[in-house]
């Protein structure tokens, strides 16, 4: 995957930055593995839930298998590459032998024509779902279960990948490119290969209308508005805030840690990203 620049025809053009896409195959979806969309903008029983966002373009949603569990030991050959709008990373349509379609998430190098298969047994090749228990330490892995048969959570983005670092009686334990190291149980499943798709962060939308396409309305600072709408709201002239940052709640911002005490998950967690 390579980024190409535009020319410099208009202001928008200037500055942007874009994919050129060449490992995407075909153009258009699998229909019966897409369904609508509904735009709730933000909204939950008519007031904002989530700021600044609302419109956008009209997509399909595309029906993705996170779970990979559910089709053991049957081979299925990879169909096309595909762009979703609904995420950073490409995803790919499997035609398993037994008629059926799915689309999973594309891993780095998997080629159209190539054959994946999931189950304990499966060859450790790119595209393969296994349980950690039978992956090789050392090896990249994504879409990584959380909770054994819940389908995968972590390591699903454009470029994301976790590192096999080692087991632990009846756990594995995971690297993440943030330096960050949990453990998640053997028997949970994960796909050989990094996510494809990571000049993603390259990306540079080069003008505000684009960013209206993908759904993001702008954001109005904190100072510019009313004291009665944020705290960093009022004053004669302008001012730089007077305080801390804060959301419009009162909450600070910019290193206050929101994480619960006493959380479920900590220990799994044995190194922090920080």
């Amino acid at each position: 995957m390579g980024v190409k620049t535009y020319n410099p025809t208009s202001n928008g053009q200037r500055g942007r930055q874009g994919l050129t896409f060449e490992e995407l195959t075909t153009n258009r979806p699998e229909k019966s593995l897409t369904v609508g969309k509904s735009d709730k903008a933000g909204r939950s029983h008519g007031r904002i839930s989530v700021r600044r966002r609302g419109a956008g373009h009209k997509v399909a949603y595309r029906i993705i298998d996170f779970k990979r569990n559910n089709k053991l030991d049957i081979a299925g050959k990879v169909a096309s590459v595909e762009y979703d709008p609904n995420r950073s990373a490409f995803i790919s349509l499997i035609n398993y032998v037994d008629g059926e379609k799915r689309y999973i998430l594309w891993p780095q190098g998997l080629r159209v024509g190539a054959t994946v298969v999931s189950g304990p047994a499966s060859p450790i090749e790119v595209g393969n779902a296994l349980p950690l228990e039978n992956i090789p330490i050392g090896r990249q892995v994504h879409n990584v279960e959380l909770h054994i048969g819940k389908g995968g959570q972590m390591a699903r983005t454009a470029g994301a990948y976790a590192t096999l670092a080692g087991f632990d009686k009846d756990y594995a334990i995971l690297r993440l490119p943030s330096g960050e190291q949990r453990y998640v149980h053997k028997k949970c499943y994960a796909t050989l290969g990094k996510i494809g798709n990571e000049d993603y962060m390259n990306v540079k939308l080069g003008k505000a209308g684009r960013n209206r396409w993908l759904g993001n309305r702008p954001a109005v600072r904190g100072v510019a508005m009313n004291p009665v709408d944020h705290p960093l709201g009022g004053g004669e002239g302008r001012t730089s805030g007077g305080r801390h940052p804060v959301t419009p709640w009162g909450q600070p911002t910019r290193g206050y840690k929101t994480r619960k005490k006493n959380n479920k998950s900590d220990r799994f967690i044995i190194k922090r990203r920080k």
